[in-house]
């Protein structure tokens, strides 16, 4: 019996002590993102990834700590493999748009945004990723009409007027484009780029 209890008494400091563990190298990595050590973080994450309880989140944190660095290709493989454990994360998805915006890989960034649309039609942060698409790509029809569409949902942010501004501009639509540069300056007074535009 008592050799018995001692096996339970060990099992159970075992799991305190691993839980302390996994508990500590995670409070270390943010630790070390908030003074802006990303690479010390990142190692850190690396290094327990498949130790971690929880290896769906490690990897979508190392992605996340490897686009910080600039390391995009990394960043993209690991929200790839998160993916994988859950086709159904939103997080991912919408994670893995941010290397691949800043590879200029827009066919993909819009693929997985629009994978988050069909269970969150009106997700803003998959229509923001779109948006960022359709200007780089100098789509400015598609995203005069995107903006137009998304501003009945969010009638109060100044972001996607600035994007619609921007799109009537570059259409030649320039009593539109100031009429919703004035719209901007009503929802942040000050803005300088819709200043610019009223004033030049």
């Amino acid at each position: 019996m008592k050799q018995f209890l001692f096996i339970i008494a060990a099992l159970i400091t075992a799991t305190a002590t691993a839980n302390a563990e996994d508990t500590d190298f995670w409070s270390m990595s943010y630790t070390y993102e908030a003074e802006g050590k990303y690479q010390a973080a990142a190692a850190l994450i690396e290094k327990n990834l498949n130790k971690s309880a929880d290896k769906e989140f490690a990897l979508i944190r190392y992605a996340w700590l490897n686009y910080l660095l600039g390391n995009y290709d990394d960043s993209i493989s690991n929200y790839q493999k998160a993916i994988a454990i859950n086709p159904d994360s939103i997080d991912a998805k919408l994670g893995i748009t941010l290397p691949l915006l800043a590879s200029q890989k827009y066919s993909k960034t819009k693929r997985y945004a629009k994978q988050v649309l069909e269970v969150s039609p009106w997700n803003y942060t998959a229509h923001m990723k779109i948006i960022l698409c359709e200007q780089a790509q100098k789509r400015w029809a598609t995203l005069k009409s995107h903006t137009q569409a998304l501003i009945k949902h969010y009638p109060t942010d100044t972001t996607l007027q600035v994007f619609l501004a921007r799109a009537y501009a570059n259409l030649d639509e320039g009593d539109n484009a100031v009429k919703t540069y004035k719209k901007v300056l009503i929802r942040y007074p000050g803005h300088y780029e819709a200043l610019n535009y009223i004033n030049q």
